[in-house]
């Protein structure tokens, strides 16, 4: 049985294809990029929800801890990053119209 990976883009290219896309430096666009990570999990570990319009809001969920069945440890409270697409941006997923390519 074969399976199928799903192609995977990485930081550096994430960051050269906005380069491009924006006409801006590399370096601009990954100072950019680690600012708005840092300004995004400050604001969700501090208990905010991060709402970005046509794109989707990012959450902190927090998790009980739990008796593991096996093994000596137990698995203590936890907290973790959700993220919920916003419709318009499921419906350009969709493949509907021509905003729909991630590569324009």
């Amino acid at each position: 049985m074969e399976t199928m990976k799903t192609p995977r883009v990485n930081k550096r290219e994430f960051i050269s294809r906005v380069a491009t896309r924006s006409q801006l430096p590399i370096r601009v666009v990954n100072e950019v990029y680690e600012s708005l990570l840092d300004e995004l999990t400050g604001a969700v570990s501090g208990g905010e929800a991060v709402v970005l319009t046509s794109f989707g809001r990012f959450y902190r969920q927090d998790h009980k801890g739990h008796k593991v069945r096996f093994g000596k440890s137990n698995v203590g409270d936890y907290v973790v990053l959700k993220f919920s697409a916003s419709s318009s941006f499921n419906r350009r997923l969709g493949g509907h119209g021509d905003d729909a390519s991630p590569r324009a």
